[in-house]
């Protein structure tokens, strides 16, 4: 059956006439339904449009501010943090970016530490308008305590993404936005609704058993990818955008959330390097030789990450996006 066909305009349209209807500012709602209508737009619908229900509903638990201002603190020579009240990480980042992009060509290296923010989105988001200032970046965040660790059956850790990405001047960005889990739980949540089975070593059941049922790992636990490697990463992404920067884990996030189901709620910790800090003169002959890099992947026959992003980004800009009739009636409803 096919879907819904949206412009980006209609999408960006949709998105924001729900946030404003259920109570968020017009900054906020501005942000979030672009980010969303971003997600859609570059192929990935686990944080695409369909993240408007669980906004609403985060929202409507009490567990999201709709309108709290964002508070920048100038703290070190090259360490920017802002408080976002509670409310979407979103706002926070858009306005604490060109202080960070500020020191991180002044010093070479920057960290921007968002706390108290609620987080939904995907981190590339957080990525790409670094990679577009010509600045190498990386980000991460907890979230809640929904995957076990390495040799266990409870949760613990969150999926605690973590993003990369190189600036390519004039092409697309090399840019990954991964999950320490083995899948992000929004695709685990899309199996769930649309009925379908889940890929075996995503998670395991309430008992400690492997599943493929979506709804028995969302009532049990999910797992990291690559076993031990993989937990080990999600452990220092508890670490670094956790007591590092004076914020939750995600076992605390599960805490605070206490059963209300609301979104993860902590802190995310953004890293900038400007190459022509670290390089001075010479950086434009050490990019061109990581050029040969990526093109030693794709001769290969590997595709770089974040191609087929961008793939699909010329196809919505040209053609829309298309949603199923279920979801595009589920948040016209919360329109209402």
């Amino acid at each position: 059956m096919e879907g819904i066909i949206l412009s980006l305009t209609e999408a960006y349209a949709l998105a924001y006439k729900v946030l404003r209807g259920n109570g968020f500012s017009e900054e906020h709602a501005a942000v979030v339904a672009q980010n969303v209508t971003n997600g859609e737009r570059d192929g990935c619908p686990s944080h695409g449009l369909w993240r408007l229900l669980g906004i609403v509903a985060t929202l409507r638990k009490g567990k999201v501010s709709p309108d709290a201002e964002p508070v920048i603190s100038d703290i070190a020579p090259a360490i920017v943090k802002v408080d976002a009240g509670g409310a979407f990480s979103l706002l926070a980042f858009e306005k604490a970016l060109p202080l960070l992009i500020e020191k991180a060509r002044h010093s070479g290296i920057a960290a921007l530490a968002i706390n108290r923010c609620v987080h939904f989105s995907a981190l590339f988001a957080d990525v790409e308008p670094l990679t577009d200032a010509g600045l190498v970046a990386l980000a991460t965040t907890p979230s809640h305590a929904w995957v076990a660790p390495a040799g266990g059956t409870q949760p613990l850790f969150g999926t605690n993404p973590i993003a990369f990405g190189w600036p390519r001047g004039d092409r697309p960005p090399f840019i990954f936005d991964m999950a320490t889990s083995a899948a992000a739980r929004g695709e685990i949540q899309l199996h769930q609704r649309a009925g379908k089975a889940v890929p075996e070593g995503w998670g395991i059941d309430s008992e400690g058993h492997a599943t493929t049922d979506a709804q028995a790992i969302l009532d049990g636990a999910m797992l990291t990818f690559g076993g031990h490697k993989g937990s080990a990463l999600a452990a220092m992404v508890e670490l670094i955008a956790g007591p590092l920067i004076g914020d939750m884990t995600s076992a605390e996030s599960l805490a605070w959330d206490d059963g209300a189901g609301g979104l993860p709620y902590g802190g995310e910790l953004i890293l900038a390097l400007d190459p022509a800090r670290f390089l001075g003169d010479e950086a434009p002959v050490h990019l061109a030789r990581a050029e040969t890099l990526f093109s030693g992947m794709q001769q290969q026959g590997a595709r770089l990450p974040g191609e087929r992003r961008y793939l699909s980004r010329a196809r919505s800009i040209r053609d829309g996006v298309e949603i199923t009739h279920s979801l595009f009636s589920d948040i016209s409803m919360l329109a209402k």
